[in-house]
């Protein structure tokens, strides 16, 4: 007997505990782990791209923004020109939605310097993009700050933009949201109307229209006068849709609608309203096997990366309407049933794959490890899938992008989940979230590795980044692995919960965090994978 097993060099420490040495850049997770610290600039990326309104396994939504609101106030005080440009890059398609950029948007025009309000002037107006952001905007500023001068400024500039028939359009469209109506807006901003045609939308916006004017006053507000004919015309609802190009939230609240009329709204639908509709489309015939044209609409729109980039589809809201379509009705929020119809299905799929960003196959060998631990089994509400389901989804698509590659699973074990890049969407969805067990030990990926000599160039996770059942770190792991099986492999560790942990160890320089969902993720790992950043 002796104390050997005490007084030798440890070359690895159990996850709950800290790596000797490394501690003040440790903290320990919500699973009891001790994880590298991210940082503020990661945490503020994480939180604008994934949101954090929806409560994770681990933390509540109220815990989880409390740390939201924290990290932003600190990073404005540090660099508020900075944070401007992550909400940007957030807004702009990469985030699940809008509502995180707007809500970061609020605080930043909390900041105290001059330097904040100024960033905050600078990007309102492509953040704020549509009448619906812009309540939800009023929403948030209401109970955060009040409407003081650059509010104010804001608001008035959104408010008397240039383009009368653009604004008109969103007047119509969203006529109240978050509490708020569009006259409440006029008057709590005290807006002078640059132009007769400002004049006319704020007083139809105001006192609207007792008597129908004989002539459309101007192509600015031409939907307006079709809006206000079909009110007084509802059985004329065709007429109307056809003539004014109205949308079903302009058309559907005053006219009559049949099956005709939601085939004349499909013609100029949107790609995000057809994306939410193609359940509803299909239930009432619009949609139909037998239906050649307006199923060619679908594919021309749905499978156009050119559509998917200007509309900003985030490849989540995809998945999603995939998963929902599948359904036929059984999941979501609606109360519709329909058969689906095949091709719409593999529209959907097809779909999935071109909102990704990807280049040409590397020829590297990639090992995507797919977090399927207990935690990642949590369903994110308002997406309707779970982060295992996601998770699987962004691993596929980089797979579905290279020739050389493995997707396993890992938890306490690691296994083969059976999924290749012939694998559908729906069918890779399936496999990992009947998959769903145990703890999270990251460590055991490298470990199967060292014992098969499987010799990657880049090892991919996709986690939550609680790893806390192994006896080591996965970065000493990582140091066995690259001893013993190859000493050029690159890790990225893909992080898809709002923490502020991660698994990098920031003395790695071959070893990267990403963030979030961001479409763009698979296309940076096939550049890091090559060497182009």
């Amino acid at each position: 007997m002796n104390y050997n097993f005490f007084t030798k060099n440890k070359t690895t420490t159990p996850q709950n505990q800290p790596i000797p040495g490394r501690e003040a850049e440790m903290m320990k997770g919500r699973s009891g782990g001790f994880m590298f610290n991210a940082g503020i600039w990661q945490m503020l990326r994480r939180c604008l791209l994934i949101g954090t309104a929806q409560s994770t396994y681990y933390a509540g939504k109220q815990e989880l923004t409390e740390d939201f609101v924290n990290v932003v106030k600190q990073a404005v005080a540090e660099n508020p020109g900075r944070v401007a440009e992550e909400i940007l890059y957030a807004s702009d398609g990469r985030a699940i939605n809008n509502s995180a950029p707007i809500f970061a948007l609020v605080l930043l025009s909390m900041g105290e310097t001059p330097e904040a309000k100024q960033a905050f002037g600078e990007i309102f107006p492509q953040v704020i993009r549509t009448g619906s952001h812009f309540y939800e905007w009023l929403n948030y500023t209401k109970s955060l700050r009040g409407f003081g001068k650059i509010v104010r400024e804001a608001g008035k500039a959104w408010l008397s933009k240039e383009d009368v028939k653009g604004l008109a359009y969103q007047l119509l469209k969203y006529q109240q949201r978050q509490g708020f109506t569009n006259r409440d807006a006029l008057r709590l901003f005290h807006v002078y109307p640059p132009t007769e045609n400002h004049r006319q939308l704020f007083e139809w916006v105001v006192k609207g229209w007792k008597e129908l004017p004989a002539d459309i006053p101007s192509a600015a507000l031409a939907q307006i006068w079709w809006y206000e004919w079909l009110k007084r015309n509802p059985s004329e609802t065709h007429t109307a849709i056809s003539q004014g190009h109205l949308t079903h939230e302009m058309a559907a609240p005053v006219g009559k609608m049949d099956q005709q009329a939601w085939n004349l709204l499909f013609q100029e639908m949107p790609i995000g309203a057809m994306l939410r509709n193609l359940g509803s489309l299909t239930e009432i015939g619009v949609l139909r096997a037998d239906e050649g044209a307006n199923l060619h609409r679908v594919e021309a729109v749905l499978n156009s990366p050119e559509h998917l980039h200007k509309g900003r589809i985030h490849p989540i809201d995809i998945l999603k309407a995939l998963k929902t379509y599948q359904s036929g009705g059984r999941l979501g929020r609606s109360k519709k049933n329909w058969q689906p119809v095949s091709r719409i299905v593999d529209i959907l799929e097809k779909a999935v794959e071109l909102s990704f960003e990807v280049v040409q196959p590397t020829g590297k060998v990639f090992m995507h490890a797919v977090d399927i631990s207990s935690s990642m089994g949590c369903w994110v509400a308002d997406m309707g899938l779970s982060c295992c389901e996601m998770a699987t989804t962004m691993a596929l698509v980089t797979a579905k992008a290279e020739k050389n590659y493995e997707i396993r699973g890992f938890s306490t074990q690691f296994i083969d989940l059976d999924i290749t890049a012939k694998d559908s969407f729906s069918s890779a969805v399936r496999k990992a979230s009947n998959q769903n067990f145990g703890g999270t030990d990251a460590a055991i990926a490298y470990d199967w590795m060292i014992q098969n000599q499987f010799k990657a160039d880049v090892v991919c996770f996709w986690t939550d980044s609680e790893s806390w059942a192994g006896y080591k770190h996965p970065s000493q792991a990582l140091k066995e692995y690259r001893k013993k099986v190859n000493p050029d492999v690159k890790a990225v560790y893909v992080t898809l919960t709002p923490y502020q942990i991660t698994l990098v160890d920031p003395q790695d320089p071959l070893s990267w965090d990403l963030a979030g969902f961001d479409s763009g993720t698979p296309r940076i790992i096939q550049m890091l994978a090559s060497g182009e950043l």
